[in-house]
């Protein structure tokens, strides 16, 4: 017989041993019976008359400040002008308080970007650290961009 052939001859082969499932079954029959003995416990409830009580939840809200700066580079904050070490007192005392307003920015978009990144950088360092952008995506001027005094536009 040569080595590496696989044609013919005698070959000296043992029974092919079958697989038992004999104690699958029975593991199968005894975790079934476990389940059907267990469903109706789970979904068997209880009936317990619980306390009611009526509270008002504790969360504080943040205040939102609003500060615009205009096409001019004139500063509002809550639509009141304000001058840039008024604004820098205000931050100061916003980042004081517990918890810290979030400051909605609304600008113009021809205001000077050096005033914006100085507002920023106040902010910043008077630790009001939430800070939204309000944009109007229509291009519509802005309602609380102009002075208080006068009508904001329709």
């Amino acid at each position: 017989m040569a080595f590496g052939s696989f044609g013919g001859g005698a070959r000296n082969s043992a029974p092919m041993a079958e697989i038992n499932v004999i104690p699958l079954v029975d593991i199968m029959l005894v975790l079934l019976v476990i389940f059907i003995i267990t469903a109706p416990l789970l979904t068997h409830a209880v009936k317990i008359d619980l306390p009611k009580a009526d509270s008002a939840s504790n969360v504080q809200q943040a205040d939102s400040v609003q500060f615009a700066i205009d096409g001019s580079n004139q500063r509002f904050w809550n639509g009141e002008p304000v001058d840039e070490a008024q604004t820098i007192e205000r931050l100061r005392a916003a980042g004081q308080k517990s918890p810290t307003p979030e400051l909605h920015l609304r600008i113009d978009r021809n205001a000077r970007y050096e005033i914006i990144a100085t507002v920023m950088s106040e902010a910043a360092k008077a630790g009001v650290t939430k800070v939204g952008f309000v944009t109007d995506p229509g291009g519509a001027p802005l309602p609380n961009v102009v002075p208080v005094g006068s009508a904001p536009a329709p």
